[in-house]
């Protein structure tokens, strides 16, 4: 006789949702964390990662960078399991809502192929391939040909896998750093901050991973509630495909500050906003963390020249909120917004002004005593500079960094973290990785006294050489922590930058113990 064993486990792991696309095995081998109070952690098998087409300018230098940290999925890499994790361009169709090429006058063509029609992007080519944990790789693109991305990583790459874009247009009006996380495929995206004003050209980047068509609806919110457009209803993304919708055909209304809403009816895809202003510069506007009644908003630059609150209420009750800025020293209350009323359905706005006054800060918001329990989704347009030398970039609101979360490009000098403890004291251990031509990691732990905001020039390995990542920590006992990193890159007077926030990698999954198991006997 032959005895074979199926464990009630085995059929509870199937999880396809938790880093857009991810897998685990059961429990068993090293790299479970077991929890005797609890389910054991295990690490993701597979994850799936979006980068958007960069940008519409011949000047465009766009730089890569991917990245797992070592961790939870190295005990398969020690067992010798093989993993990959490549990300291959995304096909672009052309559509009514895409972008043209820019008419800047300062562009030229650097290479002499100006005229010339470029070459299809590859779909089966690798744009940068990531070999091992705790080793980073980087890969260039020049101009506005170069495609959105689309990827995935499996195997001990898999748990934590990040990966950045951050391109520089060095000049034109479209002059700018736009840095953005690629991110999860998903089916539902919030992205207060949008705007359709005449001085601003934004786009809704939507990318499918998948081998089939998906569909998706594009909402707009404004002060007054929904701005009616039929036009944002059914657009199809075709498979392995990416499809940039500029904001201004879906409405007539000019409208400074909007909330979109992205769904799918069908599939999945990755959204993310390309934000560009005439007069201050562009930057990539990531989803918001999940509508809830509090939010948190990290890492406000301490040279802010000028910072825009744009909230919206989700739910059938308007929202009051407590607006708190946690600095170094502790939070406070901005002068004039005790508190901020945010009508059902509707958008709203706050000019914060220069409220950071040279000390970096972050954005704490929670209902009043008696404002209830309205979910909201929340972001910051935040400027750096005066007159025409002015820089933007945004940061919405985010999930806190939870066991691990990693920025994937960093240079020799030009980075900053950001941390806020709103409740309680936490602590981070920050782990600087090799570049990606050279150098030794560094380590440094960091503590953050409760509701306060702590900025620092993260660790950068020695010896560097090319970029390198930086994976953020909690250590055990720590309160929640939520991050941010700025990146600056400035150019010619104009303090060019870009921030992403950190929220958890999603590296690992919970999945419950099996407490027995089913045997079968077969004769």
């Amino acid at each position: 006789m032959n005895r074979s064993t199926l464990s009630l486990i085995a059929a509870a792991v199937a999880l396809a949702a938790v880093t857009g696309f991810a897998a685990v095995t059961a429990p068993g081998g090293d790299s479970a964390k077991a929890d005797a109070k609890g389910p054991a952690r295990l690490p993701v098998e597979r994850s799936s990662l979006l980068c958007p087409a960069p940008s519409l300018s011949d000047l465009a230098e766009t730089t890569y960078t991917t990245y797992t940290p070592k961790g939870s999925g190295d005990a398969g890499a020690k067992a010798g399991t093989a993993g990959s994790a490549v990300l291959k361009p995304a096909v672009t169709p052309l559509t009514d809502g895409a972008p043209a090429k820019s008419t800047d006058k300062t562009d030229k063509d650097k290479k002499g192929k100006k005229g010339k029609t470029p070459e299809k992007p590859d779909p089966n080519k690798a744009v940068v391939t990531l070999k091992e944990p705790g080793k980073p790789a980087s890969a260039t693109a020049d101009g506005s040909d170069a495609p959105a991305l689309a990827g995935s990583a499996d195997g001990p790459l898999a748990p934590g896998w990040a990966a950045q874009q951050t391109t520089v247009v060095s000049a034109g009006d479209t002059r700018a750093v736009l840095g953005t996380r690629c991110t999860e495929p998903d089916t539902d995206f919030w992205f207060p901050g949008a705007s359709t004003a005449k001085t601003r050209q934004d786009y809704v980047h939507l990318t499918n991973p998948d081998d089939t068509a998906a569909v998706a609806d594009i909402e707009l919110f404004g002060k007054d509630g929904v701005i009616k457009s039929e036009v944002g209803e059914g657009i199809t993304v075709p498979a392995k495909s990416s499809v940039p919708v500029l904001l201004s055909t879906l409405t007539s209304a000019a409208a400074d500050d909007l909330t979109v809403h992205v769904t799918t009816r069908s599939g999945r895809v990755g959204a993310v906003v390309q934000a560009s202003d005439a007069k201050a510069g562009a930057d990539w506007l990531s989803a918001s963390a999940d509508p809830a009644a509090s939010q948190v908003l990290p890492g406000i630059p301490g040279d802010a020249t000028d910072v825009r609150l744009v909230v919206y209420a989700k739910g059938a009750d308007d929202a009051d909120l407590k607006v708190r800025l946690a600095g170094a020293g502790g939070s406070f209350t901005p002068a004039g917004l005790d508190t901020v009323h945010v009508k059902s359905g509707m958008t709203a706005s706050f000019d914060l002004k220069n409220v950071t006054r040279g000390e970096a800060g972050s954005l704490l918001l929670a209902p009043t005593s008696d404002g209830g329990k309205t979910p909201i989704v929340a972001a910051l347009r935040v400027v750096r500079g005066t007159g025409d030398k002015q820089e933007t970039a945004y940061i919405p609101a985010t999930e806190p960094v939870g066991d691990r979360s990693t920025a994937a490009d960093n240079r020799a000098k030009g980075s900053t973290l950001a941390f806020t403890a709103p409740s309680a004291a936490a602590t981070v251990k920050v782990t600087a990785s090799p570049g990606t031509e050279g150098g030794e990691p560094q380590t440094k732990t960091y503590t953050v006294k409760a509701g306060t905001t702590l900025a620092v020039e993260p660790p950068v390995p020695s010896g560097l050489k090319g970029s390198y990542a930086l994976t953020v920590e909690t250590q055990p006992g720590s309160g929640p922590v939520y991050a941010s990193r700025t990146l600056a890159l400035p150019q010619d007077g104009i303090p060019m930058f870009t921030v992403q926030t950190l929220p958890d990698d999603k590296g690992t999954v919970a999945v419950p113990a099996a407490k027995q198991d089913l045997s079968v006997l077969d004769d």
